[in-house]
């Protein structure tokens, strides 16, 4: 699974990236979706690598988006109580499973697709260089940093 997070805004975006933005559901920047690893899905990404940091999220980093950030329809935060009610088990173990492939995140009812995510704390590292330059665009070996700042 890949953690995708809009880093830059829809200021001179071509029109088909800006298509293909709206394709990940990254309509606002900070915001998250985790997608899988599918060849239409990596280039998509590719396509708009100059506007998207993303990476291989792992199950920790997948439990705390998912408890921190995870909203049911209606805005109302994504609880063990409601896991427990549809019989998922625990945020944890259903992370777990995301990331083995065994479950999908379209499992629990009315999840909302798109994490929003703050502005990460002590700021980006630079919004228009890549993750070899120093910046924060492209594809980050630790994703769960990234999501970790953003919290």
């Amino acid at each position: 699974m890949y953690a995708v997070v809009r880093i830059r805004g829809d200021v001179n975006v071509r029109p088909d990236i800006r298509d293909t933005l709206k394709m990940l559901r990254l309509h606002s920047v900070n915001h998250c979706a985790v997608i899988e690893e599918t060849a239409h899905y990596k280039g998509m990404v590719r396509k708009a690598k100059d506007y998207v940091a993303w990476g291989i999220v792992d199950a920790e980093a997948l439990t705390n988006l998912l408890s921190l950030r995870g909203r049911i329809e209606g805005g109302e935060t994504l609880t063990q109580e409601y896991m427990d009610e549809y019989e998922l088990g625990s945020v944890s173990d259903f992370a777990k499973k995301v990331c083995s492939g065994d479950a999908k995140l379209s499992d629990i009812p009315k999840l909302k697709p798109v994490f929003r995510l703050h502005p990460p704390r002590k700021g980006h590292k630079g919004i228009k260089k890549t993750v070899v330059e120093g910046g924060e665009l492209g594809f980050h070996e630790d994703i769960s940093a990234l999501l970790k700042k953003m919290r």
